[in-house]
């Protein structure tokens, strides 16, 4: 599977009745509720990655990208527009392409 086919899969089930499916249980909460748990995934990943055990870390990483394509659906932002954008950065030195950010971030 891909992250193309994963966000896919995401957006299809954003209809489905909270009671059978975690995606759109988690859509339901709203973009707090979908940026909350993706922030959980996101520090297991951390952990995991100091620890330095690979297959949860593995694990992890897995959650962490479906979670941030439920988030990124929660609030109708396209994976194709984040797909668009790391399109544009190619090519330029990640230093130089922060620096360009109006805010530095």
């Amino acid at each position: 599977m891909t992250l193309d086919d994963l966000a896919d899969a995401i957006a299809a089930r954003a209809g489905a009745s909270p009671d059978e499916s975690w995606t759109a249980k988690l859509l339901a909460g709203g973009p707090e509720r979908c940026a909350e748990k993706f922030g959980e995934e996101a520090v297991e990943a951390i952990i995991e990655a100091v620890r330095g055990d690979n297959a949860a870390l593995t694990s992890e990483a897995a959650d962490v990208l479906f979670h941030l394509l439920v988030m990124l659906q929660s609030r109708g932002v396209a994976w194709s527009d984040v797909m668009a954008e790391l399109a544009r950065r190619q090519g330029q030195s990640g230093i130089a392409e922060k620096a360009s950010r109006e805010n530095g971030k």
